[in-house]
């Protein structure tokens, strides 16, 4: 690695604060900022200390406020699309949309402005104003960006919600946000057939809410239920309304959207992020990660972030990122493998991507489909740069990634950061001379991490801790919708002390001072007293020809307090290998001891068709752990392929130690 952390200058506090003041000058404010940022950390309450234990959860704290450019003012959606048009980028390409079934859109600078102006006046029209909330349920499609920019540019508050998700997932969104509007489809496209949604949809809303109207974009031609005075056709408000609107600024706090992430425990999180910080950090870091480093060049540029737009992924590095920087990029409707595996080639290939920014379990996926890469009548030589996002990135999958995606050459942006950061904290950096696979490096500019353990103390070199993210950039969360008591009690009461960020994530650095992310803490396994991380067990795992995907979770064990079950999916090679005929469980666990040590071999390996993912890519462990030991499961909502559930469990059913 170019750099260790261990041997880059942390700046200095006024050295933060002119970094980010320099970034923000490149948007466009009607008002300059007063104050750069300030920052009120949670203290313990003059009087109320209930005190009593030793991690300090009975001391009352004040939630910490956090503000970023005071006094400035500035509107999200001109950065975005006015602001590019105005600099001649009018006839430029912003989106290249490509639907599921084949269909194809492209839509320029102009046509953006043209779109979200047209959909802002319908905003005002069905009387959404600033401040309301409005819940976006679709697909990845131009209207997704379209609506989410006109909310921007009002002042309204949006919460998109992935088009996949439940009825019952749906509901709690619209509830907790008191949404005023949801927007919605009349169907969408999904491995190859058309589902209906706007049933989801429907049943959303049939409860006690504060929803005054469904806005329905005609997206598969089926015939929907439609209720008189509340829903609306897209094409009847939105297409037919005027093109001409201008944007007014709002303070650089505003809220710009709301964004729900599921925890262990409990109900959804909604993170609120606001506008200035967000946008200014948002902006640069896409600048800094993705942009080519020849600004002469940036013209060829073409971006892909394959995430759905409902994951603040997608947010940040396919909407307000890109659009910020008069960027193009790919959007993409559907399914990786519909109607074929090599899809995403044909994509890359046909608008020549030059950035493509994707999810480890899907570079698992195309490893497993093409363990030798993608076939010879694909050119993917379009290709600059790549990224991953989601988890840490096995090293067996990011080797593959590179060699065959990246000619072996691409520089790989391995990024760490959360909803709650709303920004890229650590990645190596696109000119580094060389990358560690799987290793997330060091934190960016005017960010800053270290690893501590429950104390607060530096880790030893080796050792795994808790990261904490101590010098915030301007895009982290402010509080969670409706709940600053649970912002508080998640992220800055255990640090409170010194005013640090807690991520939740086990790390570790190496002898070079880089920090390898080791997944949730929540997924540390304490086998015999021995700290395992569930990453680095998945990472032996499909390090194995047989194995495309692992999911690897802690189990209760009488005599070694946790033991390990994983749950890996198979290649099609491991029908075909010789040594098939082995007991699949035993060859896994000899690997994993072989790879890692005794230690860390599986007490069960169970063979499944999927293992449950969030929209992120994320896989959920936790709900590894209650099918295994056959407890209550807990929140589901947040699964991309709830789907795989019932089969996981009917698999575990039939196992004869049940």
């Amino acid at each position: 690695m170019g750099v260790s952390l261990q041997d880059a200058d942390p700046l200095t506090e006024a050295e933060h604060l002119n970094f980010w003041d320099r970034q923000a000058r490149r948007l466009d404010w009607a008002t300059e900022w007063s104050t750069v940022h300030s920052f009120a950390p949670a203290r313990p309450v003059p009087g109320r200390i209930a005190g009593g234990n030793d991690d300090g959860d009975d001391v009352e704290l004040t939630v910490p406020v956090i503000e970023w450019f005071a006094g400035g003012r500035l509107n999200v959606a001109h950065n975005c699309v006015d602001r590019q048009v105005r600099a001649g980028l009018g006839a430029k390409v912003a989106l290249h949309f490509e639907g599921e079934p084949g269909d194809r859109r492209t839509v320029t600078y102009a046509d953006l402005q043209d779109e979200v102006s047209r959909a802002a006046n319908a905003l005002l029209a069905l009387g959404i104003g600033k401040g309301d909330r409005v819940v976006i349920y679709l697909p990845v499609l131009v209207e997704t960006v379209v609506i989410t920019l006109a909310c921007a540019r009002i002042g309204a508050v949006h919460s998109l919600v992935f088009g996949g998700f439940s009825a019952e997932a749906l509901r709690f969104r619209v509830e907790d946000t008191g949404a005023k509007l949801l927007v919605t489809t009349d169907g969408q496209y999904r491995r190859g057939a058309a589902v209906p949604v706007k049933a989801n949809a429907d049943q959303a809303v049939a409860g006690s809410d504060t929803i005054e109207h469904v806005l329905v974009i005609r997206r598969t031609g089926d015939d929907v239920e439609w209720t008189e005075g509340r829903d609306v056709w897209w094409h009847d408000v939105v297409d037919s309304a005027s093109p001409e609107h201008t944007p007014e600024a709002f303070d650089a706090e505003t809220p710009l959207f709301i964004m729900y992430t599921s925890g262990t425990t409990g109900k959804p999180k909604g993170l609120v992020h606001t506008s200035g910080g967000y946008l200014t950090q948002a902006s640069w870091s896409f600048e800094y990660l993705f942009s080519h480093p020849d600004p002469e060049l940036r013209e060829r540029d073409v971006h892909w972030c394959t995430a759905d737009l409902a994951w603040v992924t997608a947010h940040t590095y396919e909407i307000y990122g890109p659009l910020s920087n008069g960027a193009t990029q790919v959007i993409f409707e559907g399914t990786p493998n519909t109607p074929h595996p090599g899809r995403h080639f044909e994509i890359i290939e046909r608008y020549g991507v030059t950035s493509y920014y994707t999810a480890p379990t899907l570079i698992r996926s195309l490893m497993g489909w093409f363990p030798d890469g993608a076939p010879a009548s694909y050119d993917l030589s379009s290709i600059r740069l790549l990224g991953t996002v989601g988890e840490a990135t096995n090293p067996e999958a990011w080797r593959w990634f590179r060699e065959h995606l990246g000619a072996g050459t691409a520089p790989v942006v391995d990024t760490w950061w959360q909803s709650e950061t709303g920004a890229t904290i650590l990645s190596p950096r696109p000119t580094d001379a060389s990358f560690k696979p799987g290793c997330a490096s060091r934190a960016l500019p005017g960010v800053s991490t270290r690893i501590v353990d429950d104390a607060g103390h530096p880790v030893p070199v080796g050792e795994q801790g808790l990261i904490v993210v101590d010098r915030t950039g301007p895009a982290m969360a402010r509080t969670v919708w409706g709940d600053p008591q649970r912002y508080l009690d998640s992220y800055w009461r255990k640090f409170a002390a010194q005013g640090w960020f807690l991520a939740g994530d086990g790390a570790r650095y190496d002898d070079d001072g880089d920090t390898w992310i080791l997944g949730r803490v929540d997924d540390v396994l304490n086998v015999s007293g021995h700290r395992l991380s569930t990453i680095e067990i998945e990472s032996a795992l499909v390090a194995h020809p047989w194995v495309v995907e692992a999911g690897v979770c802690p189990v209760s064990d009488p005599r070694t307090g946790h033991a390990i079950a994983a749950f890996v999916v198979l290649s099609p090679s491991a029908g075909t290998n010789p040594a098939a005929g082995e007991d699949v469980g035993r060859v896994l666990r000899d690997h994993v001891a072989a790879v890692i040590g005794p230690i860390a071999k599986p007490a069960a390996v169970v063979v499944v068709d999927d293992v449950p993912k969030t929209r992120s890519g994320k896989i959920m462990r936790r709900l590894l752990t209650q099918l295994f030991e056959n407890t209550a499961l807990g929140d589901t909502t947040s699964l991309q392929n709830e789907g795989c559930v019932p089969g996981i469990a009917a698999v575990l059913a039939a196992r004869p130690d049940r």
